[in-house]
Formats: C-alpha cells, sequence, structure tokens
C-alpha cells in the first residue's frame, strides 16, 4: 500500500518562508504583549469533554474532535451511547481551558491577571481561504478587572500589534451583547428567542437587511416587532451619536451605565491608538460564542473580506468552574490569517541575519572542508547566518535557489 503524502484534510505542511514569517510574529507578539503586563500561560491541548461541551461554545461545540475512552474504560459491546466511548476532546478555542485553568490555579495568580496563551486548536469545520482544521490562536485575557479598563487595554494592545506588522486602516467593530438585549426587548422579540434573533442578526453583512428581515418572519416572529427592528437598524449611526441615540431610543430596555461604557471604550482608544485604524459602533455584531456578557468587538480588513480577530467579556463562565463569577475579558487575534495576508503581500522580515553560502567543491580534501567550517563559524559568531553545501554538477541553478532562500553572498571553496 503507497502512503499518503498530502496531510489530512484541513491540515497543512508549512514551507520555510512561512515559518520564519510565523516565528517573527510570534517574536512581536510576545513582545508587544509583554510591555502590556501579559503574561504568557500554556493549558493542554485536551480537555474534558464535559466543559467543551457546556453550551459555552455557540457552534464550535459541533465541531470538536472527540478523543474516545482508552484501555479498559472503552468497551465497545456495552457502549449505548456517545457518553460512554468518549471522556475529552481537541480543545476548540482556549477561552475555556483558560477558564479551567483560572479557576484551578487562581490562588498562585495576580489579581488582575493578564494572561497570554498561543496554542493550536482543532474545529472540524469545511476548510476555506484562511480557514483550517488544525490553527493557532494567539489569546490575551484580562482576569478580575470588573471596568472598562479592561477592554481599553486589550483592543490597545491588539491595535499596536497590527500596527508593528504594518497592517493599517482596518477597522475595530465593538458592540455590547447589553445592547442587543435591549433592542430585543425593544422590538418585543420572546426573551427565550434571543438567541436564534442574534444568530439571524448577525448575517446582516452577508445577506443585508432585506435577508435578514425575511428569515426573521420566515422563523414566525410578528411582523410589527421585524418591522420594528428594521427602523431601529436603519436609523442608528456607526459612531458616538449612534450610542447615544440607542440609549435614547431603548430607555429602560437597555441596562444602565451601558452607553456610558462603550462611549467611554470608543472615546479612550481613539485618544491613545498608535497604529493607523479605526474603531466604529457596530449594532449588528452579534459573535458567536453564547458565553459574552457585555462589551464585544471584532477587526475587518478589507484585504481579506472578513473577520481577522475578535473578542468580549464574559464575565460568567469561570464561575461555572468556581460557582463565583469572576470578571474576564479577551481578545484574539487570527494568527493563521494575518500570516497568510503577510505571505500573499511578499512580505519580509524586518532586520533578518545576514545570509551566506558557502559552496565546497567535492573533490575537496579533509582538510579544505575543516577550514571552510571553521570560517563558518567565525562568521557565525558574528551572527551570520552560513548554510554549508557541497558543489552540484548545475552549479548555476543550485545558486539561483540559495538567492532564491536569500542567500545574495555566494562563496565557492575548491580543491
Amino acid at each position: 500500500m503507497t502512503l499518503k503524502k498530502k496531510p489530512v484534510t484541513g491540515m497543512k505542511d508549512m514551507l520555510p518562508k512561512e515559518m520564519e514569517i510565523r516565528d517573527y510574529v510570534i517574536r512581536q507578539i510576545k513582545e508587544t504583549y509583554k510591555t502590556f503586563g501579559f503574561q504568557s500561560i500554556e493549558t493542554p491541548c485536551v480537555e474534558h469533554i464535559d466543559n467543551l461541551c457546556s453550551k459555552q461554545g455557540g457552534e464550535n461545540e459541533k465541531l470538536i474532535f472527540k478523543i474516545m475512552k482508552r484501555g479498559q474504560k472503552l468497551n465497545l459491546e456495552t457502549a449505548k451511547e456517545e457518553g460512554d466511548l468518549t471522556d475529552s476532546g481537541l480543545r476548540y478555542d482556549l477561552t475555556v481551558p483558560l477558564s479551567r485553568y483560572y479557576a484551578n490555579n487562581a490562588n498562585e495568580l495576580p489579581s488582575p491577571f493578564k494572561a497570554l496563551q498561543m496554542g493550536n486548536v482543532w474545529r472540524a469545520d469545511r476548510p476555506q481561504r484562511g480557514r483550517f482544521r488544525q490553527f493557532m490562536q494567539c489569546d490575551i485575557d484580562i482576569l478580575g478587572e470588573p471596568s472598562y479598563l479592561a477592554e481599553i487595554e486589550l483592543i490597545t494592545a491588539t491595535t499596536t500589534l497590527l500596527g508593528k506588522l504594518d497592517f493599517t486602516s482596518f477597522t475595530i467593530r465593538i458592540n455590547d451583547r447589553k445592547i442587543l438585549k435591549g433592542m430585543a426587548k425593544y422590538c418585543g422579540f420572546p426573551e427565550e428567542s434571543y438567541d436564534e434573533v442574534f444568530i439571524i442578526l448577525d448575517k446582516m453583512d452577508k445577506i443585508g437587511m432585506d435577508g435578514v428581515e425575511s428569515e426573521l418572519l420566515a422563523s414566525g416572529y410578528g411582523s410589527e416587532s421585524v418591522a420594528k427592528c428594521r427602523q431601529l437598524f436603519e436609523t442608528v449611526t456607526n459612531d458616538i451619536a449612534g450610542v447615544a441615540y440607542v440609549k435614547e431610543t431603548l430607555g429602560d430596555c437597555l441596562e444602565e451605565g451601558t452607553a456610558e461604557d462603550l462611549t467611554t471604550i470608543i472615546s479612550a482608544v481613539e485618544q491613545v491608538k498608535s497604529a493607523d485604524f479605526t474603531i466604529v459602533f457596530d449594532p449588528t455584531l452579534v459573535r458567536g460564542m453564547s458565553y459574552y456578557t457585555g462589551p464585544i468587538f471584532e477587526i475587518a480588513m478589507d484585504e481579506f473580506g472578513s473577520s481577522v480577530g475578535g473578542g468580549g467579556r464574559y464575565d460568567e463562565m469561570i464561575g461555572k468552574f468556581t460557582g463565583n463569577d469572576t470578571s474576564a475579558c479577551g481578545f484574539s487575534i487570527g494568527f493563521e490569517r494575518i500570516v497568510m495576508l503577510l505571505l500573499e503581500r511578499g512580505y519580509e522580515v524586518p532586520g533578518a541575519a545576514v545570509k551566506k553560502a558557502f559552496l565546497i567543491e567535492k573533490k575537496a580534501s579533509p582538510e579544505r572542508m575543516q577550514e571552510v567550517i571553521a570560517l563558518a563559524k567565525k562568521e557565525r559568531e558574528k551572527g551570520v547566518q552560513v548554510n554549508i553545501s557541497m558543489m552540484k554538477k548545475n552549479k548555476k541553478f543550485q545558486k539561483e535557489q540559495l538567492m532564491a532562500e536569500g542567500y545574495e553572498d555566494i562563496q565557492e571553496f575548491f580543491a
């Protein structure tokens, strides 16, 4: 049987050029976020299946790679349902594992705790441009900070990083789950149907207001509620004035202080930003995870045509583990999509080491080879990247390959 040389569907091999950029982006992430006080942590890639299926992850819970029980615990003959076969799974994001981590280690951690976590996650999703079944996530979270300072710090840190990676003119879209609930209540949608209404509303970018209206009506919602919803979204603007309009219109349907906090976040980010971007109020922004409880945000880039990162406040998740709610807010950048965009631009890593190539004639004596290796050692001690190879018959093609890899200084050593 011939073995398969291509990776499993939804996974990919990474060539040296991509790895060079990935390594650089990782260094920039760690260096930038460290200046904001974030500390690196790590959690296992395998998580308890009960944690993963706790109805916190929205649609992602349908995409879990589940792991079968091992050894004597796995009994196929007596198994009657899925729970008899599996007890764990590969994590689909980093937020659920972080919440478990904090609940387990809170006594050894500062408060508030600013966490940086990078690692692979897995989702049995349909692969497409910028979307894989195995991909790296990069999250920063602030745990134990109840005020909007957390949102301001997260957005500022993330946009500072993107600026250092030469991304400009992107947009931070921001909303608040409390505003969504206030709108739904104002329009007269039943409280038990809010999640379904939000899922339909989240399609606004793809199907437009007409499509949202048609889908709401087709789902059985009253025409009066749907008309009120349409009028609301067609009137509100994407700025601080829009937040004020929402507050005035929703009245008692909106939790007190929500609009003021969102206005403060937007204003503060605008005043302290160090990158070229725009922050806008987007009342249609939903975010798929059901664990969000307050402000939510996403990064939109025209060159990708979709989100390249997002996050929000999730004050109730840690309480699922401890019984006591803990303030929590996080922001995740789409690491794979960021790297993909840099590759498509032909991005060159700045400040890369000088690269030299030494080609040794095949008939060179052992003594001559040792001389070249010693010379390479001296160059490497200076921080120069030296690639030693034996000369090939087609030396011209060999040198062209080396030049394509960035080796502009190519030296030949003969016997």
